[in-house]
């Protein structure tokens, strides 16, 4: 083992943002167990959820609740803390700390008390489930839970209405279905869907369809709508998606010569196609 991946016995007084399992227990890193074996409080997002997978590993430290409805007034307690010299980690219920979960305040409160904070990373389920969706992967927005309520759902879609990149939500049981009919209201019955369901756990699923496709197949059966989703929508399609296949190989054959400048130029002369859209379109696939 390297000297850099070593963690010293005693632990630094600092905020240690810690990943945990997004459904199996083994999802969790060497670096993330040593870490919580450390430190001299864990604050978790539900301790009575946490004091499972503490107890699975046989880590006995004290903990401290910080959830959505504490967070900003417990924070400092969990600051004073550290500056008097103890660790501390931050924990979940699941996956990444601060992604669709509590820790925001906290963080940007050790930033701005001078307390440094040291990411450990892991599981994350937006990422888990993009990895192995088959949507384009090289661009894409993170859009965490939609709003409940219909007009903000509503709005929050609209807004993303022109979005080229692949979004992700995560959403619950009782709402994924309408959330894909206000997709098909909003951004089209054809545009892509991927669900990932349940990742990492026994039944673990993946479904591609249309948006009207996904929308049957949510409604053929109400075991469907249950478990854990990450949805993942793709983007809005572009002008360059339009480009004739011939004067895509056309701009592939002369960038192996030249420039991708220069062979966009001499392809949009050649096809009779926009500059601007072939450069853009070389940037991101050659």
């Amino acid at each position: 083992m390297s000297e850099d991946s070593q963690i010293p016995s005693q632990l630094a007084a600092k905020l240690y943002i810690v990943a945990t399992p997004i459904g199996n227990i083994s999802d969790i890193t060497y670096r993330a167990i040593e870490t919580l074996q450390q430190v001299d409080l864990i604050a978790a997002e539900d301790t009575r959820h946490s004091g499972k997978l503490l107890s699975h590993y046989q880590i006995k430290k004290p903990m401290f609740p910080l959830h959505d409805h504490n967070e900003r007034q417990r924070g400092s307690v969990l600051i004073e803390k550290i500056k008097a010299g103890q660790s501390v980690a931050l924990i979940s219920d699941a996956g990444t700390p601060l992604i669709s979960d509590p820790g925001y305040h906290l963080v940007n409160e050790c930033r701005e008390a001078g307390v440094d904070v040291v990411p450990i990373p892991g599981a994350c389920a937006a990422v888990t489930a993009l990895s192995a969706a088959g949507l384009p992967s090289d661009r894409f927005s993170f859009e965490g839970f939609l709003p409940a309520k219909e007009k903000g759902k509503q709005d929050k879609l609209k807004g993303l209405l022109e979005e080229t990149r692949t979004m992700i939500f995560y959403e619950s049981p009782r709402r994924i279905a309408d959330t894909v009919q206000q997709i098909i209201t909003i951004l089209g019955g054809d545009r892509k869907l991927v669900i990932a369901r349940e990742l990492t756990k026994t039944f673990e699923s993946f479904y591609s369809f249309t948006a009207d496709e996904m929308l049957q197949w949510l409604n053929q059966d109400t075991n469907h709508c249950r478990g854990e989703f990450v949805l993942m929508v793709a983007g809005a399609q572009k002008d360059s998606d339009t480009i004739p296949q011939d004067a895509l190989n056309t701009l592939a054959l002369l960038k192996e010569q030249l420039p991708l400048k220069k062979a966009a130029a001499l392809t949009a002369q050649i096809h009779d196609q926009k500059k601007n859209d072939l450069y853009k379109w070389g940037l991101e696939n050659l």
